[in-house]
């Protein structure tokens, strides 16, 4: 895959997006920075990247809007929420099991739900791939961010 094939900007539609934790945003932010500062994202059977990534919720489908540096379009990508539906919802409620134990909960708790947190977060990040396949090429860490911004938009819904 060539260096070029990676995401420049990421842009999350904000009507899109529900009023979050402050645990909750931060999580979202350091996604988008980690995913600008490496990743690797190719659109199949298009020109290669950079490319523009402008996330949304369209008729309860995740939309990858894709356009190159100039900003033209080169893909949409339209993906069914369903398959994620469960394990987003699974994700949510360990996430607050986890913030709830960091107050209250000893180290070992606290790693053990964390440990459940991390394995439903790679589980996601493995459909999201699955997903994709296809139509992005992409690699396990740049799934793992992207699956946390799809939690974020999925928080409207």
């Amino acid at each position: 895959m060539s260096a070029d094939n990676r995401l420049l900007t990421i842009e999350i539609d904000e009507a899109s997006l529900a009023p979050v934790s402050a645990e909750a945003e931060h999580e979202r932010k350091i996604a988008v920075f980690d995913l600008l500062e490496g990743n690797r994202f190719k659109v199949v059977d298009a020109a290669d990247g950079p490319y523009q990534l402008k996330l949304s919720l369209i008729d309860n489908r995740l939309v990858f809007d894709v356009s190159n540096e100039a900003g033209e379009q080169v893909r949409q990508i339209l993906l069914s929420l369903t398959p994620l539906r469960r394990l987003i919802k699974d994700y949510f409620l360990i996430c607050d099991s986890y913030y709830d134990a960091i107050r209250s909960s000893t180290p070992a708790q606290i790693e053990a739900i964390d440990m459940g947190r991390r394995g439903l977060h790679n589980e996601g990040s493995e459909v999201l791939i699955e997903r994709l396949s296809g139509k992005v090429e992409t690699d396990f860490d740049t799934a793992r961010r992207l699956f946390t911004l799809v939690c974020a938009l999925h928080m409207r819904n």
